[in-house]
Formats: structure tokens, C-alpha cells, sequence
């Protein structure tokens, strides 16, 4: 693949006579913009993420801390708490995965229509708040659902384990869908052509070729969802019933018994499997890799046209995709009921209620803070990408894993650590370096702690996707930068980012849509002077207001997709000015 440098820096083309450049660093050479950069990152991380970690630690091996970790370990009510939430992880992560694989492989080797439906629909999740899927399932198949009840006149109970399975499924698939879906567009049909030509059939070649090609994909994407599902709070709080699981408990402790080491010790139960989870799914994709003869795909995939391999996973994803379409569709038309399930007429007034009272106030102030995190995380994602990949040797793996940790540390564990080291200001040998930075009585009514944490949950996407774009660029094409007299700063600046502006544009996007819609680590930061839209929306739900609550759900997917609209226009026409690098 031939790269070349238009005018980056100087408007020159390099000679073709100049020696070919060296890739390595000068031994013994300083970068000083390198280092600068890379203290500032490393500076910026320790807050965000390692201080309050590690007040969480210290914490939660107190002495109130040490002793609820006791009864973990020899009461038998706190141990079925520990196998429910393990239990609870393991089966989202075994239904998570297969309907994201199921969703996926339809996508890329089926042949049928309706494909662009079909992922719009795998999407949806992602700009819906985390317990949207939660009420309407209340709603459609509770004790007195429309459809339970209504409809059927069967008294099932939704609530406990089977309906955290339903919901946590459906909220957290798309995870499993994205990685799938790259992975099987990446695959080389030379593969599946050369197995069918020594004479196995598609079964077979489906066995014994595509899923070992998964394999990391299977065990990343059942990772994943198993940390997002003893992770989740605001599902168990909504549907749990006696289904009591850690995270849960965390937040009682917390907020209904005021014991901050109790919660401390709890968040650390979850950490730690999360953790090592983390790490495992690290070793394995660093240990086993799994790649075509060329790198490439080759040639054009055949869609799968046979019956017998078409209709059973269309009838699975259409059923899957059916009952996504009556949750979504519930959240919708419930904010326009007076109660819904109950009383069917139709209303106005929770979104009068929504867009006029309280809703407005939090309406304004989610999207600012989300608004300001959004670039935050995604230029520092691009910037620790641009280290690990280009800049830095030995320290790089250290960067990246803790750059990651926002993606392992579970929201629970995080707001509880939030809460403990940013409540009072921070001091170094009794000199105070930050003030109090969460709380009513911090600046801004607690609203910078909010954005670090909304910057903590959305960097590992924008870093995954910054290091994933740059390992496809040539290094040359810096080099060439640096060696017409850039900078490395400036070379970031006018050379990396434009090539990488794809990754930069999903970073920022998953990181505005992703503090939109979070609640676990919000709802132990939120003050009297900062409404967070989630919270609001489980208040509601709480007090058995579900019109408000689906209409608060309905502002606020609009609000994500509107402004994701814009800023992706922002970004490829205004910052970019619809500039693209073809590589």
C-alpha cells in the first residue's frame, strides 16, 4: 500500500532521492512535546480514574469495610448474594453473546432484505437509557401487564431473575453485535471457498472454520456482557424483586444505610471479578491471535440463499427484533397514556411535565455536561492511542490498560470511589491541590465530578478505536511530518488526527450517547443543583410514575440522536471540512 503526504506540513513533498526514513527513535533523543504529553495523560488518568480506585480500596479494608467483606465470606444470606450476581453475569454473557452473534451473522451472511432494519434495530439499545427496557417489560408482561394480563390473562411474574436476564440481554447485545459484525466482514472467504472445495458441506464449514475463527470474538464479547451484567444497578433496582445481587447492595448501603465502608467493601466484590475478567480477556487477545494468510479479505463473501440455514436464524432474529420493536414502541406511546397499562387515554401532560418542570432543567443540564465530556474524551482517547501506538516503548502497555480501566471498573465501584476521595478536598502532605470537587457545596454543584466520570465511562471506546485506526496507517507518513521540520505536537495535530478524524468521530459519538444514558456511577453524585436525566428517570419509576418516566425516555433518545447528528456534521464539515485521507 502506497501512502503519500500532500502538503501536511510545508506544502513539499519529500525527495524521492532523501534516504529511507528510520522507524525507530534516536537512542538517547528527547522528546520533550512526547513527554510533556505524556506526563499531562499520565496526570489526568491518576485522577480519573486511579485515586478514586484506590480510595475505594482503603475503604472497603476498613474496619466496617473488613467486616462486611467477613460476612461475604460466612453468612449464607450475603453468599447467595454473591452467587445470584455471578449467576446473574454468567447467563447475560452466555444470551448476550449468542443473540449479538445470531444479529451479526444475519447481517453479513444471510441473504435476505431488510438488512439496514435490521441494524438500526441492533442499535437502538445504545441510545436508550439503561433501564428504559426495564419499565416497559413492567409494563407489557408484569403481574397486571397489557400483554401478561391483559391480553393472555396469565399472572406471570417478570420480576427476579428471569426478567434481569430479559432486559440486560436486550440492553447489552449490540456490544456482542459490533464486535461480531467487524469480525465476520474481516474474514477471508478464501477460507469458507478452499473448505468447500475439499468437499464440506456449509455445516461443516461453519463448525470447523468460521466459529474457531470467533473464537476471541466469543470469549471478548461474553467478557464484556458478563461485567456489564453483575455491574448493572439500575435494572436490579427497577426489576430485581428478591433477586438481590452486589450492586445493588452497594447502593443501599450507601444511600439508605450511610455506611460508605459497607458500600466500599460491596463495590469491591464486583471489582474484583471485573478485574480479572479484564485481564483474562487481555491475556487471551494478546496470546491468541487469529488472522487470514493475507490480512485482508479477498474476493466477495457468498450470502448464505439455503433454506434450511436462512429460516431458523431469521426466525430467531425476527423474533428477537419483534419484541424490540413492542419494548421501544411501549416507551414511546407510554408517555402519551395516563397510565400505562392502566388507563390508556391519551395525555399531554408528562411531557408537559417533562419539557416545562423539572425534565427542563435536567434536560439542559445532562447535555451540557455531556457536551463538554464528549470532546474531552474523545481527543484524550486519540491522544493515548497516539501514544501507545506511535510515541511510547515501555510504558505503553502500563498507558493503555489503565486508559482501558474505565471499560472494567464497574459505574458502581466508580461513583462509590467518586463519592469517597472527591466529597472533601484533595490534599498532598497537607498542602490541598483541588478543592472539593462533588457535592452540593463543590463548584458548580458537584457538576465537574459528573463530567470526569462521564469522561472515565467513554475513553476505552475512542482509545479502542484510536489505536485500531493508527495500526492501519503507515508510520511513514509521521515521519515524513517530523523529518520537513514538525513537531510532534504538530504533527498529531495537522497529520494524525485528520487521518484518523473516522476513529475521532466514534469516539466522540459513543461518548456523548454513552453520558447521556448513564446511571451507576451518577446516581451516588447527583445534588439538589444538578439534574441528571437518568436519575430523574428512575426517581419516576421508583414512585410508580411511568408516563414520566417514558416520556422522559423519549426526550431523551431525541435529544442523543439530534445531537449526534451534529456532531457529526460539526466534525467532518466544520473541523475537517469534509476532508478525507485515503490511505
Amino acid at each position: 500500500m502506497t501512502i503519500t503526504l500532500k502538503a501536511a506540513v510545508s506544502g513539499q513533498t519529500p525527495p524521492t532521492a532523501a534516504p529511507p526514513l528510520s522507524r525507530r527513535p534516536v537512542r538517547g533523543r528527547v522528546d520533550r512535546t512526547v513527554v510533556i504529553l505524556a506526563s499531562a495523560v499520565a496526570a489526568i488518568l491518576a485522577l480519573l480514574i486511579c485515586y478514586p480506585v484506590g480510595t475505594l480500596v482503603s475503604a472497603a479494608f476498613g474496619d466496617k469495610g473488613l467486616a462486611v467483606l467477613g460476612r461475604l465470606a460466612t453468612d449464607p444470606v450475603n453468599q447467595r448474594i454473591v452467587g445470584n450476581t455471578v449467576v446473574l453475569g454468567l447467563i447475560v454473557g452466555v444470551v448476550g453473546t449468542a443473540i449479538g452473534f445470531l444479529f451479526a451473522y444475519a447481517q453479513v451472511r444471510l441473504s435476505f432484505r431488510g438488512k439496514r432494519l435490521l441494524h438500526i434495530l441492533a442499535m437502538v439499545p445504545i441510545v436508550a437509557p439503561p433501564f428504559a427496557v426495564a419499565t416497559a417489560v413492567i409494563t407489557l408482561f408484569g403481574r397486571n401487564g397489557a400483554i401478561s394480563s391483559g391480553l393472555f390473562g396469565i399472572k406471570g411474574d417478570i420480576y427476579g431473575l428471569p426478567g434481569l436476564v430479559l432486559v440486560l440481554s436486550l440492553s447489552f447485545f449490540p456490544v456482542a453485535y459490533m464486535n461480531f459484525r467487524g469480525m465476520l466482514e474481516s474474514l477471508d472467504p478464501s477460507l469458507d471457498e478452499a473448505a468447500a472445495g475439499l468437499g464440506a458441506s456449509k455445516l461443516r464449514v461453519f463448525f470447523s472454520v468460521t466459529i474457531p475463527m470467533l473464537a476471541p470474538g466469543f470469549a471478548g464479547s461474553f467478557l464484556l456482557l458478563f461485567v456489564e451484567g453483575i455491574a448493572d444497578l439500575a435494572n436490579p433496582l427497577v426489576l430485581g424483586g428478591d433477586y438481590t445481587v452486589l450492586s445493588t447492595r452497594a447502593y443501599l448501603a450507601v444511600t439508605g444505610d450511610y455506611d460508605t465502608g459497607a458500600g466500599a467493601a460491596y463495590a469491591l466484590t464486583i471489582l474484583v471479578p471485573a478485574l480479572l475478567v479484564f485481564l483474562v480477556q487481555r491475556y487471551w487477545t494478546s496470546k491468541r491471535s487469529v488472522v487470514t494468510v493475507t490480512g485482508k479479505p479477498t474476493g466477495h463473501t457468498e450470502l448464505i440463499t439455503s433454506a434450511s440455514v436462512r429460516l431458523p436464524v431469521l426466525a430467531v432474529v425476527c423474533a428477537i427484533s419483534a419484541l424490540i420493536v413492542t419494548i421501544y414502541l411501549t416507551v414511546l406511546v407510554g408517555g402519551f397514556l395516563k397510565v400505562p397499562g392502566v388507563n390508556n387515554e391519551f395525555t399531554l401532560d408528562h411531557f408537559r411535565f417533562v419539557l416545562t418542570g423539572l425534565g427542563s432543567k435536567a434536560m439542559t443540564d445532562t447535555a451540557t455536561l455531556a457536551l463538554i465530556a464528549a470532546p474531552i474524551a474523545g481527543v484524550l482517547g486519540m491522544l493515548i492511542a497516539w501514544l501507545v501506538v506511535r510515541k511510547l516503548k515501555r510504558t505503553a502497555g502500563l498507558l493503555d490498560f489503565v486508559g482501558m480501566l474505565g471499560l472494567a471498573v464497574p459505574g458502581t465501584v466508580l461513583g462509590i470511589g467518586y463519592a469517597l476521595c472527591y466529597l472533601t478536598p484533595t490534599s498532598v502532605f497537607g498542602v490541598q491541590i483541588l478543592p472539593a470537587l462533588a457535592g452540593g457545596s463543590a463548584a458548580f454543584a458537584g457538576g465537574v465530578a459528573i463530567v470526569m466520570v462521564y469522561i472515565v465511562r467513554s475513553l476505552p471506546s475512542g482509545q479502542r478505536a484510536g489505536v485500531s485506526a493508527l495500526s492501519q496507517i503507515d508510520p511513514a507518513i509521521e515521519e515524513a511530518s517530523t523529518s520537513l521540520g514538525a513537531g510532534s505536537g504538530t504533527t498529531f495535530r495537522k497529520v494524525t488526527l485528520p487521518l484518523i478524524q473516522s476513529a475521532l468521530l466514534a469516539g466522540l459519538t459513543f461518548a456523548f450517547a454513552r453520558s447521556m444514558t448513564t446511571l451507576s456511577p451518577i446516581v451516588f453524585l447527583t445534588t439538589p443543583g444538578i439534574k441528571i436525566m437518568t436519575s430523574q428517570i428512575l426517581a419516576e419509576v421508583d414512585s410508580g410514575r411511568f408516563g414520566n418516566a417514558f416520556a422522559y425516555c423519549t426526550v431523551l433518545i431525541v435529544i442523543v440522536l439530534a445531537l449526534i447528528l451534529l456532531i457529526n456534521f460539526l466534525v467532518r464539515k466544520v473541523i475537517f471540512r469534509g476532508r478525507t485521507h485515503s490511505r
